[in-house]
């Protein structure tokens, strides 16, 4: 290492000080209405105290005793003009002391011009306020490297303004005002890291509770978009999977019927499509303007509500399952969340129905009552068809009604058959 090499570092060293000493390590504090009182009231202690000092020594002579039987007269300012420089100056110390907290570098400024300015012979008028403008300033500072500059400054240009002559106090409290402040500073500096400690620990908890909230969010939004994609796709394709089986059996014996099954897997080819292409739209909101008019008519449709209880029917009729569906009480406008909801339900029964109930007649009952909302799904039992269940399509609606209150009861019947039962409280209207 040359001696270039340690200049450049130690220039980079200095700039990097001064680049820190402008930047707080904390936000300024923002005393509270107690403290600014307490602040103010001893702003006018010691302004008060000065004040009558200053009044009672205008024109007097003191007689310090330098050494054994050697006395100096030392006079203080007299006249009118020394009794305004003495009040003066002890109104700036003294008052700005009631920012001490808010502005603790300032107030430390002011205070040390004021001391500078005092005349030696008098230099408790601003002494007192002095030794609290620094402790201030070393407890309440964001600035901390500007401060370690600024305190030994001020300490040192207000300390080599005096003269053995005229002490600024009796000696025999020397030792108390060196060990106060220090005392003090090293108090408030203890309170500033572990007021700097316990933000870091708030920052933290806050930025984990945070991170968890979004966690959860990722988790239930997966969670509702793998229930769409499995009512939207299983009811479907089941429906698709008995026509196309159907088509194929009949196809020589009977082409028309095979034909109508054929239509009906196509019909129900694009209504998955259909109900897709929402999912997904769903999905890429932010891409909507990238996509073709048709993804984006399909994003915008509604989702399916009770009113196409008809066409779910329909499409299930033509696989050859028997259906009846019944509506009882007065049709009502209800929330579209909670009428896709009723609408999984069904479609959700139909579909284990044809899956699993192969040759059984299905019964659909939607119940407007004034308090809830009954949504039944019946079959007589029948053959197990070729399907198998993960059982994720029950549990997803279970999920999916939890949302608006709702309970979901399924099982067996004891004629025979199995039942899933929505029940989903109603606004009185």
């Amino acid at each position: 290492m040359n001696a270039r090499t340690t200049l450049v570092r130690l220039r980079e060293a200095a700039r990097e000080r001064v680049r820190d000493a402008r930047i707080p390590s904390g936000p300024p504090l923002r005393p509270t209405r107690r403290a600014w009182q307490f602040d103010v009231l001893v702003a006018l202690v010691v302004g008060i105290a000065t004040v009558h000092y200053g009044i009672d020594n205008v024109g007097n002579i003191v007689l310090r005793e330098v050494a054994p039987g050697v006395e100096v007269a030392v006079p203080r300012p007299s006249g009118p003009g020394g009794l305004a420089l003495m009040v003066t100056l002890a109104a700036v110390a003294s008052g700005a002391l009631a920012l001490r907290r808010r502005f603790p570098l300032a107030v430390l400024s002011v205070v040390t011009a004021a001391t500078l300015a005092t005349p030696h012979s008098v230099m408790r008028l601003t002494f007192y306020a002095f030794v609290i403008a620094v402790y201030s300033a070393a407890v309440h500072s964001p600035y901390r490297t500007a401060t370690l500059v600024a305190l030994p400054v001020s300490v040192l240009l207000v300390g080599t303004s005096g003269n053995s002559v005229t002490p600024i106090v009796p000696n025999e409290y020397i030792a108390l005002l060196i060990l106060v402040p220090m005392a003090g500073a090293a108090i408030g500096l203890r309170t500033w890291k572990l007021r700097t400690d316990e933000g870091r620990t708030r920052l933290s908890a806050l930025e984990h509770e945070q991170g968890e909230v979004l966690r959860r969010a990722v988790e239930h939004e997966r969670a509702r978009i793998a229930r769409e994609l499995h009512d939207v796709v299983t009811h479907n394709v089941s429906v698709m999977v008995i026509q196309a089986g159907a088509a194929r059996k009949i196809m020589i014996t009977s082409p028309e019927q095979a034909g109508e099954a054929l239509l009906a897997v196509e019909a129900g080819g694009r209504a998955a499509m259909t109900e897709l292409r929402h999912v997904m739209g769903l999905l890429t909101m932010d891409d909507r303007d990238e996509g073709t008019d048709a993804d984006t008519e399909a994003a915008l449709a509604p989702q399916p509500g009770l009113d196409q209880l008809e066409t779910l029917v329909g499409r299930v009729r033509n696989t050859g399952l028997h259906v009846d569906l019944t509506v009882a009480g007065p049709p009502r406008s209800l929330p579209p969340g909670l009428e896709l909801a009723a609408y999984r339900v069904v479609q959700e029964g139909l579909t284990n129905t044809v899956k699993h109930a192969s040759g059984a007649t299905a019964a659909v009952t939607v119940d407007y009552g004034p308090r809830q909302l009954r949504v039944e799904v019946t079959d007589t039992g029948g053959h197990p068809g070729t399907g198998s269940g993960s059982g994720r399509g029950l549990i997803g609606l279970r999920e999916r009604l939890a949302v608006y209150g709702g309970t979901l009861n399924t099982g067996r019947r004891l004629t025979g058959g199995y039942r899933v039962e929505a029940l989903i409280p109603l606004e009185t209207p």
